[in-house]
């Protein structure tokens, strides 16, 4: 029709444009996202640089991250949040989770908004209706502080109210009265995404059915993205009207851009491209997207259908909205180069687009760029010629050469200082293994991907885009087991191209909160109408016609009392009473017994929510008909002489390709490398690129092949080093994701309090991924354990439980599994796995199974030291397990099943890495990972004299500590000669306790990413007195050891250190239950401050990182109502950097119950540093329903009845040095956690 048609993405680092133009002919550019000097927007510009005038244009289909770089940045629009009294910090405080364990200064983005308004407010559940409607005197009081919103200058806001999911009456009353007022932006969060869990829906929001009507992300970032696009459009004739401007949402749909919103566009780019692979690459096999960018990559996998996600998290922020399933990891063509300790790192930081790479000419750091470059892998006089102060630069090679010259004496003189005889690497070797590493960090989240959820790596097609991935698509592809890489003829704009294949989508949804029964089938079908109506209305309201759009239906079900959702389209009903869309159940089962190994039949399933999906059909076509060869024209090179590429096998010639020069038909065998304009692919040796025949008009097929095979020696390997270290932690971090899946328990699900590690043929930790830091060291130590009790009676197939602390327990809830692995040519175990997660109640005298007056650990629970729960193979449900006279364990079987299957998932994993390198190699890699984390813990004990400490229980029990130093080696003694003998209550802690406490400290005081394992023990000489509180005999009780010892000892290493001031030294245990229910969490507090840092309030700190159950969550499941979860203003010490915040945390009872707290810091208050205050201790107290308040003390079980309350008040963190003038220096510390 003589118009362009542009679909663009605005990605982090590049900008990439696809424009169809007039006759059919199709036109690519990319230009720098970010160029302030020659062009204000990358989009306009682009478009600019294709057209002429403004007329000439169709449609304008755009993917930006302006809203991820508003949020990254917090640079939205100023509003308030209004919520349910007593919830005032709750978006602040969280899952109360910190994002990186081992940072003692906890960084954690800030929230969104800027003032908060309280609502007395409260909707009960289980009642018919409504109760406790807002009053008159409510609403006057609610006026009157918006009205001082108002008069701030705050015109946005979210509103979120406990349980509007399922009643809506509330929030829509207060956005009334807001709009009434003037606020020109106002979120529902029932309007928005009406999903139970307040947290993540406080978060999210989506544009719904009325303008105006945003939520808590939305009121944020919305005002940012319609500047952006006001600024986009400014820059066209009447402002681009009558021009259709659609935006690609994050679930893969397009939307017009008066509906795009903040929520929905956080996966914006990245969306583009997983439906540009879908519908160019999928043909038989499943694919796997590898979109590999300047700033990061993308991975994504797709089987005919798109797989979504309902809650992510995104800059410190849980959105809830469906998003493609897309994992991204911090390794693109930017990303950083470091050499540390011995170790190559890539990343996890970028040179982004500004000042970018090396090469860019802009004076920025070496990048996986740089070194693909130096390898000769990119081509400088084919790579647009768009840097420099002008912009008409090629990439800067020589820039490249002398900074990797220099990084090269660097590694060449820490190999030689470690071992004499090395062989001094090269340039080239030193670029090649950090593409070897960056290669490795991508194959992690592929394989988290495929093999975390059952399916085979090796039987997907690898589709390669993004500018970047053409370089590295053959290596990964062969590290991964693939055969085939599939490279569209788009591959380097292929998210741009993938906006303009996408189809239109808006969906709908609402809470359904029934069960899936046959008397509520009906209602539902009703309801599904309600909602395709609304969907087809708004489509045809976009030009659709009816028989271009498709209606998708999904009903979110669960089985009752669990939490874990899943959302079901229907399979065609056989027969029997369905609902009229179709059988939604049996895809229930299937998907259930998939992705978590087992059913639960019998049991009622609940729809939590009824979704449907309208897909309005662009109808374009994906194929052309263009000329093929007739096999005798074969490519040929550009290059007179072929060039010399490093290509893992040392340099070899390597012929050159264009793109544009192909036809299908031809053959290229590597080493080669294909020029596009906006990429660069390298066929390795060994792999055969052919140009597609079937249709697809220039695309590129390559078939891998086996290779040459690098023998890998057991010699220590720098770069061997990185790549080994990746594979071990991808080994616990898999089995983790799978335990975490395929539990039932909310404390594994929901609070992921567990544990996966790999340990070596002694028994020492290789690799743990690490959730809680309290399972550190303990794991060593009982996988150790039953190699001394056992010994050869130790066979395969076998599976052993464990929990006592003589065995390496740290208490008895937490049930640990351990496996060995054997091969048949060795009778011995080659290495060990194990797991370890808390289980609610395993016996003892109260519900929880954490008994705060125990005395003997026979009323903790069931205890194990070693026993055979799987035996050469067999499951011993019957026999032994029949001698176990306690109740909880039979309920426990399935559980079990799931810690046994993840145990041999593991084992598959490891015996597929010894196929790889033969198992003396990994074993010595085993060694070398445990020399590493050494060499780090040598080096910070370098850098510190000796030193000692003591701090107290709240029962008067001293923990006391010298440190003895010895500089020259890099070693030390923690000697605990003086700390307390064991006592006659639960705070006695296992041995290995204190092993998990020192590997935490050591670890944090690194300051940066080193393997954790028992090589951070190797410089330290512990002594512990025997039989003290740090070493009990074995009758003691502990289950307060691990929860609350534990941080004292944590806070006596770091006193020690002059580290920091103390957190909160305390877990908050509490617990409630009777024979029906038990429910057990840990309580967030505040964070000690540091030399350089405020401490966090409302946060988990050190030897814990449980999440909390939400708040909505735990209402529909226990019989309490939560009436306060906020921070205690003032209890976090001052000084010139302030402690952190305690909580107040309050319930009330519903029925008789018996209640069990376990706490610490009630006595000694946490300590402040150089002159800094301490933090409040912290309190319990009992409201009696029309009685008086009891102070239940530090550690109490009582029963409670109907309309008592628990009040809980946690501690604060400790502050750190006085108060200085603000023009003043800061005091000079004996020490500093090294900063990244």
């Amino acid at each position: 029709r003589g118009k362009f048609q542009f679909a663009i993405d605005r990605g982090g680092t590049f900008t990439d444009i696809y424009a169809k133009c007039p006759g059919g002919k199709s036109r690519v550019m990319k230009l720098l996202s970010v160029d302030p000097s020659n062009y204000p927007d990358a989009p306009r510009e682009g478009i600019r640089r294709i057209l002429e005038e403004q007329f000439h244009i169709d449609y304008i289909r755009m993917g930006t991250t302006v809203a991820t770089n508003a949020l990254l940045e917090r640079k939205g629009e100023r509003m308030a949040l209004v919520i349910t009294q007593g919830f005032r910090d709750l978006l602040h405080i969280g899952n109360q989770s910190r994002p990186k364990i081992f940072d003692l200064q906890i960084k954690v983005p800030d929230v969104l908004y800027e003032d908060i308004v309280e609502v007395e407010e409260r909707i009960i559940l289980h009642q018919e209706r409504c109760s406790l409607n807002i009053n008159s005197d409510v609403l006057n009081k609610l006026r009157k502080n918006l009205d001082a919103l108002l008069k701030k200058g705050i015109k946005s806001l979210a509103v979120v109210l406990m349980h509007s999911y399922t009643c809506a009456d509330h929030e829509v009353r207060v956005g009334e009265i807001a709009m009434e007022m003037g606020f020109t932006q106002v979120s529902l969060s029932s309007k928005v995404m009406s999903m139970v869990k307040l947290v993540p829906r406080g978060f999210t929001g989506e544009l719904e059915n009325f303008k105006n009507i945003f939520s808590c992300v939305d009121a944020y970032l919305t005002p940012s993205i319609q500047k952006y696009l006001a600024g986009f459009q400014s820059g066209f004739d009447e402002n681009l009207k009558n021009i259709k401007l659609l935006f690609m949402q994050s679930d893969g749909g397009l939307t017009p851009v008066d509906r795009f919103n903040g929520s929905r566009a956080m996966l914006s780019g990245p969306a583009g491209g997983v439906v540009g692979y879908a519908m160019t690459s999928h043909n038989d096999q499943p694919v796997i997207g590898f979109d590999m960018g300047g700033t990061s990559t993308d991975v994504s996998r797709y089987n005919g259908q798109y797989e979504h996600v309902f809650e992510s998290t995104s800059a410190g922020v849980t959105i809830q909205a469906p998003q493609l399933d897309i994992n991204t990891v911090a390794a693109g063509g930017g990303s950083m180069l470091f050499f540390r300790s011995g170790m190559f790192v890539v990343g996890p930081q970028s040179a982004g687009a500004h000042p970018g790479p090396t090469c860019y000419r802009k004076g920025g750091p070496l990048t996986v760029t740089d070194a693909n470059l130096c390898l000769g892998r990119l081509l400088p006089e084919y790579f647009p010629k768009i840097f420099g102060t002008s912009e008409n630069l090629a990439l800067d090679e020589s820039a490249t050469r002398t900074a990797f010259e220099a990084l090269t004496v660097d590694v060449n003189e820490f190999m030689s200082s470690a071992n004499k005889s090395h062989e001094p690497l090269s340039v080239e070797q030193v670029a090649m293994g950090f593409i070897r590493v960056a290669n490795e960090s991508m194959c992690r989240p592929i394989r988290a991907l495929t093999q975390a959820k059952g399916h085979d790596t090796s039987r997907h097609v690898l589709s390669c885009f993004g500018g970047a991935g053409g370089q590295h698509a053959c290596a990964i592809a062969r590290s991964l087991g693939m055969t085939k890489v599939f490279i569209h003829k788009y591959s380097g704009i292929l998210s741009a191209y993938g906006m303009a294949l996408a189809d239109v989508v808006h969906e709908a949804q609402e809470s359904a909160a029934c069960h899936f029964k046959q008397e509520n089938i009906s209602w539902l079908d009703s309801r599904v109408a309600h909602l395709s109506n609304q969907c087809l209305q708004e489509l045809k309201s976009q030009g659709f016609s009816e028989k271009r759009i498709e209606l998708e239906v999904y009903l979110n079900l669960r089985y009752d009392r669990t939490d874990c959702a899943l959302m079901c389209s229907p399979v065609a009903a056989k027969s029997g009473n369905f609902s009229k869309y179709g059988d939604f159940l049996t895809t229930f089962t299937n998907r259930y017994h998939s992705e978590f190994g087992f059913t639960i039949p019998g049991r009622t399933v609940i729809v939590d929510d009824i979704r449907v999906r309208g897909v309005g059909k662009s109808g374009v076509s994906v194929h052309k008909n263009e000329p093929t060869s007739d096999g005798k024209n074969q490519a040929k090179s550009v290059q007179p002489e072929a060039v010399s590429a490093k290509c893992g096998y040392g340099f070899q010639d390597t012929s050159v390709y264009l793109f544009e020069n192909l036809s299908p038909g031809h053959k290229i065998v590597g080493s080669a490398i294909i020029i596009d304009k906006n990429s660069t692919i390298l066929v390795e040796p060994d792999c055969i690129a052919d140009v597609t025949t079937d249709g697809t008009p220039c695309d590129i097929s390559i078939t891998i092949g086996g290779g040459k095979v690098n023998q890998v020696g057991t010699e220590l390997d720098s770069i061997q080093l990185s790549i080994f270290s990746h594979r071990f932690m991808s080994i616990a971090e898999q089995m983790g994701r799978i335990l975490q899946r395929t539990a039932i328990s909310t404390n594994i699900k929901e609070r992921l309090d567990f544990s996966c590690a790999l340990f070596g043929p002694d028994g020492g930790l290789v690799s743990n991924a690490p959730h809680i830091p309290v399972h550190l060291g303990a794991m060593q130590e009982a996988v150790q354990y039953q190699m001394r009790e056992l010994g050869d009676q130790i066979k395969e197939g076998d599976c052993i439980l464990s929990n006592h602390p003589l065995a390496g327990g740290s208490h008895l809830p937490d049930l640990t599994v351990i496996t060995p692995v054997f091969t048949p040519e060795h009778e011995t175990p080659i290495f060990f796995l194990a797991n370890r997660g808390h289980h609610a109640d395993i016996g003892g005298t109260t519900p929880g199974s954490m008994p705060p007056h125990s005395t003997s650990i026979k009323q903790e629970g069931a205890v194990f030291k070693s026993f055979k729960l799987v035996r050469n193979g067999e499951f011993q449900e019957k026999g032994e397990i029949s001698l176990v006279k306690n109740h909880f364990f039979l309920s426990k079987i399935n559980y079990f099943f799931c810690q046994k299957s993840i145990i041999f998932f593991g084992i598959h994993l490891v015996n597929e890495l010894v196929e790889t390198y033969g198992l003396n190699v990994v074993q010595a890699y085993m060694a070398h990972i445990q020399s590493n984390a050494e060499v780090a813990v040598r080096n910070l004990l370098r850098d510190v004299a000796s030193l000692n400490a003591q701090d107290y229980m709240d029962d008067g029990s001293m923990i006391k500590l010298r440190i003895d130093i010895d500089a020259e080696k890099g070693s030390a003694i923690f000697d605990f000669s003086g700390t307390s003998p064991m006592v006659l209550n639960n705070l006695n802690a296992p041995k290995a306790i204190t092993l998990s406490a020192i590997i935490y400290c050591l670890r944090c005081m690194v300051g940066y990413d080193v393997p954790l394992n028992q090589g951070c023990l190797t410089p330290v000489n512990i002594r512990i007195p025997k039989w003290s509180i740090l070493d009990p005999e074995e009758t003691a009780a502990v289950v307060g050891g691990n929860v609350l010892t534990s941080q004292r000892i944590v806070d006596v290493i770091m006193k020690a250190f002059k580290t920091c001031a103390a957190s909160q030294g305390c877990m908050n245990n509490i617990t409630f239950g009777d024979d029906e229910v038990g429910y057990y969490e840990t309580v967030a507090g505040g964070a000690g401050a540091g030399p350089t840092w405020h401490g966090r309030s409302g946060i988990h700190t050190h030897m814990t990182n449980t999440r909390i159950t939400d708040p909505e969550i735990l209402e529909r499941r226990y019989p309490v109502i939560l009436e306060k979860f906020q921070l205690n203003p003032g209890t976090g010490g001052g000084g010139e950097y302030s402690g952190g915040d305690g909580v107040i945390r309050q319930m009330l009872f519903r029925k008789d119950l018996v209640l069990s707290v376990l706490t610490e810091r009630r006595v000694f208050a946490p300590y402040g540093l150089d002159g800094g205050q301490p933090g409040k201790t912290g309190n319990n107290l009992l409201l009696r329903h029309n009685g008086p308040t009891i102070n239940l003390g530090g550690k109490n079980s009582v029963e409670v009845h109907p309309g008592d309350v628990f009040r809980l008040l946690t501690p604060g963190g400790g502050g750190f040095g006085s108060p200085t003038p603000s023009t003043g220096e800061p005091p000079t510390k004996q020490r500093k956690v090294k900063d990244d």
